[in-house]
C-alpha cells in the first residue's frame, strides 16, 4: 500500500452508477461507497469482476446514503472477505436494513425465475448475492451522527453533513494525512417538497462531486401542476397508470403528490396502490425521521393512508388482473428489475393506460429506452410491445440540477486544488466541468475508471 495518501476511482467515473472510491494513507484503506454498477451491460459486468482491491484488506466502508448505486456491493464485498465496519447515518442504517436484504431476495428470485423460464444464456443463473449475504452484511454497519467528527483510522477522521436527496443521505468531509477529502454524494434540490436542502460547500483541498444533471436545468415546474392533467385524462379514459419508483424518496414523494392533489380536488379519487413492501417499510420510517425532512406529521399520515399497501406476491399479481382507472407506484424506478416489470407486461400493451417516469433514466436500462420512444421493451426474454402514454415527469428529480450544483459549490471559502466530476454521463458530466472552469475559474476534470490519483500532487 501507498504510505502518501492516494484516491482511486473504482467506480461512478464516466458513469452514473456504481459508486465507489478508494483512499489509501499509511497501510489504511477506506473506501467511500460500495455501489453497484446499473445499466449497459458492460458495466453491469463489473459488479461480476472480482473487486480492485482485496476485500480483506479495506479497512472501513463510509456510506452517503442507502440507494443501491452506493450501496448494493456491500453484501458481496463481506461475503469476499470484508472484516470492517461500515459506516453511516442513523436513517441510512434503517433504510439499508430494507434495501441491502431486498436487494439480495430479488437476485435470487430473478436468478430462479430466469432458469425456471429458460431465458438465461447460463445454465444455472446465479444471484450476485443472496438474501442471506445481505443479511450478515448488515451486522457489520455502524451509525455516526451528522456533524460529528469521527475517527476512521489513523491519521483518517470523518464528518456526515447533510446533503438532501434522501432520508439520511450526507456528504462525507474526510481529513486524510492532512489533506481535506470532501465527496459531495448525491444532492438534493434547494427547493425540494419532501427534503431539506443540502448544506453548503465550505471548503476542500480535493472536491469529489456527482454530475448526475450537469448538463441541464430542472424545469421550474411546479410538481402537482405536472401530475395532475396526467392523472385527469387517464382515468378519464378508464386507463391504468403504472409509476416506476425508487422505493425509497421517490415513492414518498409521489404519494405525498397525489394525497395533496386528491384532498384538493384536483384529480379524481382512483384507487392507488403502493406494491413494494420495501417502500411500504421505508415510508414508516420517513415518520420517525422528521427532522430531515419537512413534511408534517398530519400529511405523513396522508400520504401514508392513500394507497392500499401491497405486499405479498400473490396480491401484487392479483393487480394484473384489475380494471383501470387506478395508480400502482411500484419499483424500480429504472424499470432494472422488480415488481413493476410485471405491470409493465400487463399494462403496457394498452394504449389507454400510462406510464409514467418518475426521475433519472441511466443509460441502458429500460427506463432510459421508455423515455427515448422504444416501442417494446424486452423483459423475461420476450419483447413486450409499448403502447401506452408514456410520460417523463420532469419535477421530481432529487438531484440537484447544474445551477444547484454550481451554487452549492460557490459558497467555497475558496478553490479546491481540483474538483473530480463522477456520477454522471460523459455528456453531463464534462458539461458540468466546463461550467465550473468558465464561471468559478476552478480545475476540474472527469477522471478515468481504476485512475489513481496523489492527493497532495492532485493535478
Amino acid at each position: 500500500m501507498n504510505r502518501n495518501p492516494t484516491l482511486k476511482f473504482l467506480g461512478a467515473a464516466g458513469t452514473v452508477t456504481g459508486s465507489r472510491y478508494l483512499l489509501e494513507t499509511d497501510g489504511h484503506r477506506v473506501l467511500v461507497d460500495c455501489g453497484l454498477f446499473q445499466g449497459y451491460k458492460q458495466l453491469r459486468d463489473r459488479n461480476r469482476a472480482v473487486f480492485p482491491v482485496p476485500p480483506e484488506t479495506i479497512d472501513t466502508v463510509l456510506l452517503t446514503h442507502a440507494h443501491l448505486d452506493h450501496s448494493g456491493y456491500i453484501p458481496a464485498l463481506v461475503r469476499d472477505g470484508f472484516r470492517g465496519k461500515v459506516i453511516c447515518t442513523p436513517a441510512t442504517a434503517e433504510l439499508c436494513s430494507l434495501l441491502l436484504p431486498d436487494s439480495g431476495h430479488l437476485q435470487e428470485e430473478e436468478a430462479r425465475y430466469a432458469k425456471r423460464m429458460g431465458f438465461s444464456k447460463h445454465l444455472n443463473p446465479e444471484p450476485l448475492y443472496t438474501l442471506e449475504d445481505a443479511e450478515a452484511s448488515l451486522r457489520h454497519i455502524a451509525t455516526r451522527d451528522f456533524d460529528t467528527e469521527f475517527e476512521v483510522g489513523r491519521g483518517i477522521r470523518a464528518r456526515f453533513l447533510h446533503a438532501g436527496h434522501l432520508l439520511g443521505a450526507a456528504q462525507i468531509s474526510v481529513d486524510i494525512a492532512g489533506t481535506h477529502v470532501h465527496f459531495s454524494g448525491d444532492l438534493g434540490r434547494a427547493q425540494d417538497p419532501l427534503m431539506r436542502p443540502p448544506v453548503p460547500l465550505h471548503e476542500a483541498d480535493i472536491l469529489v462531486c456527482e454530475s448526475t444533471y450537469g448538463n441541464r436545468k430542472h424545469p421550474r415546474i411546479d410538481a402537482e401542476a405536472e401530475l395532475a392533467p396526467v392523472i385527469r385524462r387517464v382515468a378519464k379514459r378508464g386507463g391504468v397508470i403504472v409509476i416506476p419508483a425508487f422505493a425509497v424518496g421517490r415513492a414518498q414523494g409521489l404519494l405525498l403528490h397525489i394525497a395533496r392533489l386528491e384532498q384538493r380536488g384536483d384529480i379524481p379519487a382512483v384507487p392507488v396502490f403502493l406494491n413494494s413492501p420495501m417502500a411500504i417499510d421505508a415510508t414508516d420510517i420517513y415518520h420517525r425521521f422528521h427532522d430531515e425532512h419537512h413534511v408534517s406529521a398530519e400529511e405523513c399520515r396522508a400520504m401514508y393512508s392513500i394507497a392500499t399497501l401491497v405486499r405479498s406476491v400473490e396480491e401484487s399479481k392479483a393487480l394484473n388482473l384489475r380494471r383501470g382507472p387506478m395508480i400502482i407506484v411500484s419499483a424500480s424506478g429504472m424499470l432494472t428489475g422488480g415488481r413493476v416489470l410485471h405491470h409493465i407486461q400487463a399494462f403496457g400493451s394498452d394504449a389507454r393506460n400510462a406510464i409514467l417516469l418518475s426521475g433519472f433514466q441511466a443509460g441502458g436500462t429500460r427506463g432510459a429506452a421508455l423515455a427515448a420512444g422504444a416501442d417494446h421493451l424486452r423483459m423475461f426474454g420476450q419483447d413486450v410491445p409499448i403502447r401506452a402514454e408514456v410520460v417523463q415527469l420532469e419535477s421530481f428529480s432529487g438531484h440537484a440540477d447544474a445551477d444547484e450544483i454550481i451554487e452549492w459549490m460557490r459558497n467555497a471559502r475558496r478553490a479546491p486544488a481540483m474538483t473530480y466530476l463522477t456520477h454522471g454521463e460523459p455528456d453531463s458530466a464534462d458539461t458540468l466541468r466546463g461550467r465550473i472552469n468558465r464561471e468559478l475559474k476552478w480545475q476540474a476534470r472527469v477522471p478515468e475508471h481504476l485512475e489513481r490519483i496523489d492527493l497532495e500532487q492532485p493535478a
